[in-house]
């Protein structure tokens, strides 16, 4: 059954924006002011004729309205208010869904806050285990990190100023020669750098604007040498557009602001590298087969799964995909989502997701079917990448990919050649710490919204029995 369409806060916040009154908005639209109000107030759904009209009469793409950016916030809802609910009942899920329909922007001063808490419980953590131990504890999360983390979670993943900006350069780049000959190229005419190899060096980059001279470790791969040298030429072609876009998200630190621009300008890299209608029309060609499209566009593997994951241009969109790197030890370090796939935002990821199992089986791609608690089920794909140190006292850098996008695109994946889709399926969760499945055998912990007994003479699998599931609950 197709999800309700409540558009309540987007509707009255355009209406407001444009100094229409209700009457007059009614009347573009062809309702009635007492309908009209109704669908302001969240008593009644919009329908695909009133979606329609307000597009026309407001002068906006239908993706505006889309609900895939609330499902991330109600997700991210339900994980905060679980986790500081403690023995009291936390929100339904009706009731989440209403509070983001409703009130949008104290939903995300509440998950502001709620960000906060958890950075001073951890710092307090760590304060006792210094004290405790009589030396430096280990560093707590940042901020910044965090901050930057969100503002391109509830963008998509994409940036349409850099995105278009990009591809136009990408277009106007030499063909006839080597990406990387092509942007050395461009540095030099467009900005008077000059670029020089020296191997072995210890920072993968470094610019030197005073003799505009840049200089790039020649140790690294062909893909990440093409990178560094299209990040250099984002940050000066696009630092207007970058900018821009800092400004109007108006990071609360310096910090934050400096980790968004070096994101913004490699998400720009990525952009230059594989440029939009290209690389998208080349992915539908080759059925998202990653290996032929990185050879291709003489890219990584990791640099095709992430481009994927930010192809979200209204009007123009490709698959709906996730994407996330994940290191030796379970940290999540890159996550992306343009699906309605979600990732812990504490805690470690679900260990049947079939990211873990990539680290096993070095350089072959495994496909998993899955399914999340809600009931959707997912084809993800996962595959671990080596990045050489060049030396043999400096040790490699490990991470396994997971790329994946909802079954209903299955047609469109090579991946999904074999798969019987309404077949039996892994059961993965968000986290362990909010996971609703009672009869999980991998559970690393209970999750902290359920009671649990533990029977004193009997022992299974876990050495606990939890509550069932609540009612009105994901």
């Amino acid at each position: 059954m197709a999800e309700k369409l409540f558009l309540g806060a987007k509707l009255r916040k355009l209406r407001e924006a444009r100094g229409w009154t209700l009457e007059a908005c009614a009347e573009r639209l062809g309702l009635s002011p007492s309908y009209l109000s109704q669908i302001e107030t969240n008593q009644r759904p919009a329908t695909a004729r009133v979606l329609i009209a307000l597009t026309r009469a407001f002068h906006v793409d239908a993706s505006l309205f889309d609900l895939e950016g609330d499902a991330r916030l109600i997700a991210d809802l339900r994980e905060a208010t679980t986790d500081i609910a403690g023995q009291a009942e936390p929100p339904t899920a009706a009731e989440l869904k209403q509070a983001v329909a409703n009130t949008p922007r104290l939903a995300r001063q509440f998950l502001a806050l709620h960000q906060t808490f958890r950075r001073l419980d951890e710092r307090v953590k760590a304060l006792d285990d210094t004290l405790g131990r009589d030396e430096h504890g280990a560093s707590v999360a940042l901020l910044p990190y965090e901050e930057v983390r969100d503002f391109f979670h509830y963008r998509d993943n994409y940036i349409d100023a850099l995105d278009t900006a990009a591809e136009a350069l990408a277009g106007a780049l030499p063909k006839e020669v080597q990406i990387e000959r092509a942007l050395e190229t461009a540095l030099a005419e467009a900005h008077g750098v000059r670029v020089v190899y020296v191997a072995g060096q210890e920072a993968l980059r470094r610019y030197d604007p005073t003799s505009r001279v840049l200089t790039l470790d020649a140790w690294q791969p062909g893909a990440s040498r093409s990178f560094q040298l299209a990040h250099q030429l984002a940050l000066l072609s696009f630092r207007d557009q970058i900018e821009a876009e800092l400004d109007q998200a108006a990071f609360r630190t310096d910090a934050a602001r400096a980790v968004a621009r070096v994101g913004l300008a490699n998400y720009a890299a990525g952009a230059l590298l594989l440029p939009y209608r290209a690389f998208l029309e080349a992915a539908r060609g080759e059925k998202h087969d990653i290996d032929r499209l990185r050879t291709r566009f003489q890219v990584s593997f990791e640099q095709v799964c992430h481009r994927l994951s930010t192809l979200q241009k209204p009007g123009w969109r490709g698959v709906p995909f996730y994407f996330a790197r994940v290191d030796m030890a379970g940290n999540i370090t890159k996550r992306h989502s343009a699906t309605r796939f979600q990732f812990a935002r504490f805690g470690g990821a679900c260990p049947l997701w079939n990211v873990h199992e990539a680290f096993a089986a070095p350089d072959r791609i495994g496909v998993q079917l899955a399914e999340m608690p809600d009931g959707s089920r997912y084809i993800s794909i996962a595959r671990s990448v080596s990045k050489p140190s060049g030396s043999y006292l400096a040790g490699d850098r490990r991470y396994a990919l997971s790329l994946g996008c909802e079954v209903e695109h299955a047609a469109s994946l090579v991946y999904a050649a074999g798969l019987d889709l309404n077949g039996p399926a892994a059961r993965i969760g968000v986290s362990c710490r909010i996971c609703e499945r009672t009869d999980c055998t991998q559970r690393a912990f209970p999750p902290i919204d359920r009671t649990l007994h533990v029977p004193e003479n009997e022992r299974g699998v876990v050495p606990y029995v939890l509550d069932g599931p609540r009612p009105d609950r994901y």
